[in-house]
C-alpha cells in the first residue's frame, strides 16, 4: 500500500514536470529560425542551392538581422536529391532545432511530404523551388505557401503561345518523378484544350547524361513540338543533344517550360536562341531588380535565377508577417502573410490565395539571338505579360480542400 502511494506521488510529479519542461524549452527559443533545404551540389544547384542561401542572407540582413527583439538565424542543408534524407532533415529542424520556417526544396516529392509534416508540427514550409502544381491542388496544406511558380503557370504560358504558332502535335521527354509528371500532365491538358494531340512520351532518370534514345523516339513520332518536362542540368543536356540531332532544323519546335536563365547561359545563345520561356522575374526588368542582381552577382559571379530572386522575396515577406503578428507562431504568421500585399522588385500587388498559391504576373520571354545580345547575361526579351489571374490555375479547379466551397 505504501509502495502504491509512493508510485502515485512519483507519477504525479512526472505529470507536472512535463509541461514545466515544455515551457522551459519554449522559453529558450529566443530566435526566429529559417532553414534553407536545397540541392547544394546536384542537378538543380545552379538555380537554387548556394544562391538560395545567399538570397536568404541578403533578406535577413536587409530586415536588420532581428525581429521582435530576437535574432534571425539561418541554417541550410543539402538533401542530396533523396526524399528520405530531405524529410528527415526537415523533421530534425522542426523537432530539435526550433526551425520556424523551411524554404527552398527543389524536389516536388520532398515538398509534398513536407506539406504534411509542417501541418502536423505547426511550422511553416515555403517550397520556393519545387514546381508541382499539386502543392496547391490535392497536396495543399494550411501551413504551406507556394511562392514563385508552378508547372501549371509555366506550361500554360508557353504551350498557349506555341499552339497559336501552329503547334498541334507534341512529344514529351519527361524526368521520372513528381515534378516531371506534373509538367507533362499540365501541358497535356492545355494541348488537348487547344485541339492538339500528344503523340508520345518517354521517361528519363534525374540527372541523365545521354538523351539519344529519347530523341530518336521523338524524331520518329513526327510531332511538331518537343517538350522537355524536366529542369536544371537535364534541360541543358537534352536541348544540347536535340540541337546536335538537328531536330529544330527539321522543323520540330523545342520547348522547355521550366528553363531558367542560368540554363540558357549554359546552353549558349547559338543553341538556345528562339526558345520561349515563362518567368516571374528577369534580372534587368526594372532598376530595383538590376540593383539586387548586381549585388547578387558580386557574390555569385552571375545574376540570380528567378527562384533565387523569389527566395529573397519570400523570406522578406515572412519576416514582415512575423513583425506584424508580434509572434513567430505559425498560424498567426500565416494569417498575416495572407493579409499583406506582396510588393518588391519582382512582384507588384501580389497576393496569397486560400490554397497557398501566390498570384503574380508572369512574363512570356524569348531567348535572344547572338546578334541581339549586348552582353554575357543579356539573354532574353519580354514579349508578353500574362496577368496572374490568367497564368495560374483557377482556385476552383485545383481540388485543394482549403478552397472555398461554392
Amino acid at each position: 500500500m505504501r509502495y502504491a502511494r509512493v508510485l502515485v506521488a512519483l507519477l504525479s510529479c512526472c505529470v507536472v514536470a512535463v509541461p514545466a519542461l515544455s515551457q522551459k524549452v519554449l522559453a529558450q527559443n529566443k530566435a526566429v529560425k529559417i532553414g534553407v533545404l536545397d540541392d547544394m551540389s546536384g542537378p538543380y544547384a545552379e538555380n537554387t542551392g548556394p544562391g538560395d542561401v545567399l538570397a536568404a542572407k541578403f533578406a535577413i540582413a536587409d530586415f536588420g538581422g532581428s525581429v521582435l527583439g530576437k535574432p534571425i538565424e539561418l541554417v541550410s542543408a543539402d538533401f542530396q536529391s533523396k526524399v528520405d534524407i530531405g524529410v528527415g532533415i526537415a523533421k530534425r529542424w522542426y523537432d530539435d532545432e526550433d526551425v520556424d520556417m523551411v524554404i527552398g526544396i527543389p524536389n516536388s516529392a520532398i515538398a509534398l511530404a513536407l506539406v504534411k509534416v509542417a501541418g502536423e508540427k505547426n511550422r511553416i514550409v515555403m517550397p520556393t523551388a519545387a514546381a508541382t502544381s499539386e502543392l496547391t491542388g490535392k497536396g495543399c496544406g494550411p501551413n504551406s505557401l507556394h511562392w514563385i511558380y508552378d508547372t501549371y503557370g509555366q506550361t500554360k504560358t508557353i504551350v498557349s503561345a506555341l499552339t497559336k504558332q501552329g503547334g498541334d502535335t507534341w512529344f514529351f521527354v519527361t524526368v521520372d518523378y513528381a515534378f516531371g509528371l506534373a509538367i507533362e500532365a499540365d501541358a497535356t491538358s492545355f494541348i488537348k484544350a487547344a485541339g492538339g494531340k500528344v503523340l508520345g512520351s518517354v521517361r528519363h532518370p534525374l540527372n541523365a547524361s545521354d538523351f539519344s534514345a529519347y530523341l530518336v523516339q521523338a524524331q520518329a513520332s513526327k510531332a511538331k513540338g518537343l517538350i522537355f518536362a524536366d529542369g536544371g542540368n537535364d534541360i541543358i543536356n537534352g536541348v544540347k543533344q536535340a540541337a546536335e540531332f538537328g531536330l529544330a532544323r527539321q522543323g520540330m519546335r523545342i520547348s522547355a517550360p521550366l528553363i531558367q536563365f542560368p540554363d540558357v547561359h549554359g546552353l549558349g545563345l547559338k543553341v538556345a536562341q528562339g526558345l520561349l520561356m515563362a518567368s516571374p522575374f528577369y534580372w534587368d526588368m526594372n532598376p530595383q531588380a538590376r540593383a539586387f542582381s548586381d549585388r547578387f552577382a558580386k557574390e555569385m559571379g552571375r545574376p540570380p535565377s528567378f527562384i533565387q530572386a523569389g527566395t529573397y522575396s519570400a523570406v522578406t515577406h515572412y519576416l514582415k508577417a512575423v513583425k506584424a503578428a508580434g509572434t513567430d507562431e505559425a498560424k498567426a504568421v500565416l494569417a498575416e502573410m495572407r493579409k499583406l500585399p506582396i510588393n518588391d522588385f519582382m512582384t507588384s500587388n501580389g497576393h496569397i490565395r486560400a490554397d497557398g498559391r501566390v498570384i503574380r504576373d508572369m512574363y512570356l520571354m524569348q531567348v535572344k539571338t547572338p546578334e541581339e545580345s549586348k552582353g554575357e547575361w543579356d539573354l532574353a526579351k519580354i514579349i508578353a505579360t500574362v496577368p496572374g489571374d490568367e497564368a495560374f490555375r483557377p482556385l476552383s479547379d485545383g481540388a485543394c480542400p482549403m478552397a472555398p466551397k461554392h
